[in-house]
Formats: C-alpha cells, structure tokens, sequence
C-alpha cells in the first residue's frame, strides 16, 4: 500500500519510460517528415484529436474507476479478515466451560486457536502473493498442524479445516455447549467466504483486450495529435506531446496496478501489516508478555 508520503520520481515515471520514449520517437519522425517531405504530410485539423482525446479521457476514467473497486473490495476483505479472527477468538475464550476442561487444558486450547488463526492469516496473504507460506507457520502451528497443512495444496483452507476438527472435538468433550458450536462454525464460515472472495480477485484478471485496446487508441491519439500539432507548434511540438503522453499513460498505468490488490507490489493491498496487527491483537487476549511492534516502512509503501 502506497503511504501518504512523497513518491519518489523513478517509481513514477520509470514504468511509463518505455511508452514515452516511443512517443519522443513517433513526434522526431514526424518533425523530420515535416522538415523534408512538409507537402506530403496530410493536414489533420486539431478537433478530431480532441474529440479522440476527450473519448479516450472517459475509457480512462471507467477503467480507474473499476480498478478501484477491485483494490478497494480486497482492503473491505482483509477488513473482514481482521473482525472475524478477533471474534473467533473472543468466543473461544468465552465458550470454554470450566467444568469440563481444567485451567491448563483450556489455555491450550485457547492458545492453539489463536495461534492457528495468526498462522492462517500470514499463510493467505502470502497464498494470494503467489508465496510460499510454510516457512512463516513454523512458529504457530504445532508439529501435527504443520505436518497437516505441509500436505494440503490450500494452506489456508487446511488450517480452516483443523479449527472445525478442534471445535468439534471440544463439542464432544462437552467443553462448547451446541448453540457456541454454531456461533464458531459461523464464524469458520465467514473466514472461508473471506478467503473465497479473495481468491476470486486474484483468479479473474482484469480483461487483457481491454487494456490492449486502451493503450493502442492512446497512441492513435498521440499519432493524431502530433500530426495536428506538427504544422503549427514546430519543434515545440515535442514537448507539448511528451507531456501530454506522460499524463495519460500515468492514469492507465495506475489503473493497471491498482487492477491485481494482491501481486506483491507497493500498490497491494497491506496483508502482511494487517496480518501483524492480528498477531498483536490476539497475543494480547491471550495475554502473552513479548508482543510483535506494528509493521512499519523507512520506504513509501507498506506491504
């Protein structure tokens, strides 16, 4: 996630270097055309690159727009992640009956949830970046957890299923009554659609013909603009252009990063932060002396 600090230049203009730089190019050959063969350039008036220009402002504007919605669906859902996995927990701390498990037992239990739910929450964001996640559950998750979810091709959902497994089992110790069994399995629920709904931002790509077609009207635009200009500006129309292509392919840049809020980029989505904050949280309600510091960055984005 970008931080509300000053970009440095070379994150900003060194993906779009490529495009500019064809461009500078495009407006050279048309300057030298001018130069040498001027009576055989055709004479495009400046209006139809305007009209082309406010069209193509508009794709650009509904492609942003939809970017967004993507990026922004992905923080609501690991906004999601973060209330369920504190109430998980909070219920599990208060269903336990003390009849039927002594102090240490509970405790175990207790502390097996909440670690096995810190470890879910590293191994999806680290699942959805196309990581491995095994080496950041050793610390969480016991021998046979680890075992288990070293097995599974869906980490995450492996860890899922050992909860039901542990809430089922305290069920039948009589430990959860069977009206707090349902309030957890609602809640396994609810983390299981979370996870469904961002698997299915990182499986549906944003429509590649799309993009292709965006970026090519924005070079006929170009094209069209600079044999506008050509006649009128001179060499001034060099800089003119360049300018103008730097702010369009800025915008369409941006949408295009904002499109995937999980590919381990500075524009994702903060898993790895967020996830930390659930470790904070839940290290607390169980009390525990050494708890992790927030995440922070000496850069401009927080992963």
């Amino acid at each position: 996630m970008l931080l509300d600090v000053k970009l440095p230049v070379y994150y900003i203009f060194k993906r779009i270097l490529p495009d500019i730089l064809r461009v500078m190019l495009i407006s050279i050959i048309f300057q030298l055309l001018k130069y040498f063969f001027g009576h055989y350039l055709p004479l495009i008036p400046l209006q139809l690159a305007t009209i082309l220009g406010s069209s193509i402002s508009l794709l650009l504007a509904f492609n942003v727009s939809q970017s967004y919605d993507r990026w922004w669906e992905g923080r609501k859902i690991w906004g999601a992640v973060v209330n369920d996995s504190r109430t998980l927990v909070l219920q599990v701390r208060s269903f336990l009956q003390p009849e039927a498990l002594s102090a240490r037992e509970a405790s175990e239990h207790l502390t097996a949830v909440a670690y096995r739910q810190i470890a879910w929450c590293y191994s999806l964001g680290e699942s959805l970046r196309g990581q491995d996640p095994m080496p950041s559950l050793a610390k969480f998750l016991s021998e046979p957890d680890l075992a288990y979810a070293q097995a599974q091709k869906n980490r995450p959902l492996a860890l899922l299923a050992l909860h039901s497994t542990q809430i089922r089992e305290l069920h039948l110790k009589q430990a959860v009554n069977t009206f707090q069994q349902v309030q957890l399995d609602s809640t396994l629920v609810r983390l299981c659609e979370t996870m469904g709904q961002a698997e299915r931002i990182k499986s549906t790509v944003f429509p590649a013909n799309y993009r292709l077609l965006v970026h090519f009207l924005i070079y006929l635009f170009l094209g069209t603009l600079s044999l506008s200009l050509v006649e009128s500006m001179g060499f001034w129309e060099v800089p003119v252009l360049l300018l103008i292509a730097t702010t369009f392919f800025l915008i369409e840049r941006t949408a295009r990063y904002l499109q995937d809020p999980f590919n381990n980029a500075p524009t994702d989505t903060p898993v790895t932060a967020i996830s930390r904050n659930v470790e904070i949280n839940l290290k607390q309600l169980l009390e525990e002396p050494n708890v992790p510091a927030p995440l922070t960055s000496d850069t401009f984005y927080l992963m």
